[in-house]
């Protein structure tokens, strides 16, 4: 059987990336997900991915340069770049990379919890962008934290922070780990390369649950079609992870 079928918890410490196109970087969504495809319990993520899908978050990480969260998931449970273990740093290292990648976080209105250590901390980069109509009270409390703030124009929010990256800060590799409205938006103007995905052995259900991707619903011809590049079952956790390159 050929390793990218077999049983067990994959490696994502070295993945086979494409050069980014011109105008954006490489993006790569990662996410976990019930058996019925919802993303969250009791509105977060808890309780549906293991320790083993944590690790393998981590090990996505390894491959990025920046990592981007939208506000709703800074909201709920917090994000950074930490990579929580020096062996995982060292091989950014010797890859000739700063040992964590960029955290970045997008908001439209600036309503963020300033008190989280994505503001706080400061082992790791971060940058956050914001929607030129977000209030300029907003955008100072913001600024205040010493993180750097990138101002968007309003409804091009996404073109333009993937211009700022790839070009700003030479990124050639995105991480999206979050939410379903940064996923809806992404899939939607085209900007999604492979979606990595754990499946959890859980079923949550709740016809208002939230899934993976929200957002507005896209038309038969309009659905993202996928080619399966890899999928692992593994007995320890019962979980399965999938990576999937989108078809263009």
């Amino acid at each position: 059987m050929s390793d990218a079928w077999s049983p067990g918890k994959p490696d994502y410490t070295a993945l086979d990336l494409p050069a980014p196109p011109a105008d954006r970087p490489y993006v790569i969504a990662n996410t976990v997900m019930s058996a019925d495809g919802k993303s969250v319990i009791e509105g977060t993520e808890q309780g549906i991915g293991s320790a083993a899908d944590q690790r393998l978050m981590r090990e996505l990480r390894v491959n990025a340069d920046v990592v981007l969260n939208g506000a709703g998931t800074l909201r709920a449970s917090g994000t950074s770049s930490r990579l929580g273990d020096e062996a995982l740093e060292a091989i950014r290292i010797e890859r000739g990379k700063p040992p964590k990648p960029i955290a970045a976080v997008l908001s439209r209105g600036g309503d963020l919890p300033l008190e989280r250590p994505f503001f706080t901390a400061r082992d790791f980069p971060a940058v956050v962008y914001l929607s030129e109509a977000a209030p300029d009270d907003r955008r100072a409390a913001i600024a205040a934290t010493g993180r750097p703030v990138v101002t968007l124009a309003e409804g091009r929010e996404f073109e333009g922070m993937l211009r700022h990256m790839r070009h700003e800060l030479d990124a050639e590799v995105l991480l999206v780990e979050g939410g379903p409205t940064v996923y809806a938006s992404l899939y939607a103007i085209d900007a999604i390369d492979e979606a990595f995905v754990t499946l959890g052995p859980v079923v949550v259900g709740g016809a208002d649950t939230l899934t993976a991707v929200t957002g507005e619903a896209f038309t038969r011809d309009e659905a993202k079609r996928l080619t399966l590049v890899s999928a692992h079952p593994y007995p320890e956790t019962d979980e399965v992870y999938v990576r999937y390159r989108v078809r263009r």
